[in-house]
């Protein structure tokens, strides 16, 4: 039954209503994103020189780079990676293949979800009082713990929302094969969702790569360059929020060289996140 020209007219003004209010919306937030990227290739690129790679940070008023706070936030980044995904995929792979509607299978979600959610610098209070206030010092490994606590959650969901994609039919085939139930899921069930877990490994990498609060509470930072994590670490975030309050031109210079290299690494990960999900797709 068709209409009337009345009702259609008026479901017409309401759509192009809704799409004028979503299309406002979309170049609104499209605006604010190229201020960002504007100001930051402006003022990041000519702060940017061969220094800012080879050089540590410098004192008040001196030349020098961000080499330190580079080095110092890829080893915590890729300690913190290296600890929560084996722990994340085999939380998301119980989730998905065992626990799926059973009560602690529900606890660990409701848990899993809640860590998600919990502000960064909460967590970098946890790891103080559990790490560093007993230790005595801050450390490197106490920031590496703490983004891996907010790396976790982001592993476990991703791993559990891509194995759930998976068809039964294959693992059905495996085990009419004769397979076991981990040989199955090792081999069939990851090998599936393979390029699912890696993009949640790199959309993790790019949540934890621009933490500052946690770190403050657990590495601080260090304008030396350090052999180790067993002490004060620089790192990138630190370093940005340090230099960009301090009254010395060459530290607010080195500020947005350091913001514009973050801006570009999480691009580069999100990127690379959807190039991996396409290619699943595809």
């Amino acid at each position: 039954m068709t209409p009337d020209p009345p009702v259609l007219s008026r479901r017409h003004a309401t759509n192009a209503v809704m799409s004028g209010f979503a299309w406002a919306g979309t170049l609104a937030a499209l605006a604010a994103l190229a201020l960002i990227l504007y100001a930051l290739l402006m003022r990041g690129i000519g702060a940017l020189s061969l220094a800012t790679f080879t050089r540590t940070t410098p004192t008040p008023g001196g030349d020098g780079g961000l080499l330190n706070a580079i080095l110092g936030s890829l080893a915590m980044t890729a300690v913190a990676i290296a600890a929560a995904t084996p722990v994340g995929m085999l939380a998301g792979t119980y989730l998905a293949e065992y626990g799926r509607r059973g009560r602690l299978a529900q606890t660990v979600r409701f848990l899993n979800d809640t860590l998600l959610s919990v502000p960064s610098i909460i967590i970098g209070l946890f790891v103080y009082g559990l790490a560093v206030q007993p230790a005595g010092h801050f450390s490197g490994w106490a920031g590496a713990f703490a983004l891996a606590l907010i790396a976790l959650p982001v592993v476990v969901r991703t791993t559990e929302d891509i194995l759930n994609l998976v068809p039964d039919s294959l693992r059905e085939a495996g085990t009419a094969l004769g397979a076991p139930r981990w040989r199955v899921i090792v081999c069939i069930a990851w090998r599936a969702a393979a390029d699912g877990i890696l993009t949640g490994v790199l959309l993790a990498v790019a949540r934890i790569s621009g933490e500052t609060a946690p770190l403050l509470f657990t590495a601080l930072n260090n304008q030396f360059l350090t052999s180790g994590l067993d002490r004060p670490t620089a790192s990138l975030p630190v370093a940005i929020f340090q230099f960009a309050m301090s009254p010395y031109p060459n530290w607010q210079q080195l500020a947005w060289a350091g913001a514009l290299l973050i801006s570009v690494a999480v691009l580069a990960l999100n990127i690379s996140a959807r190039l991996v999900a396409r290619r699943r797709h595809r």
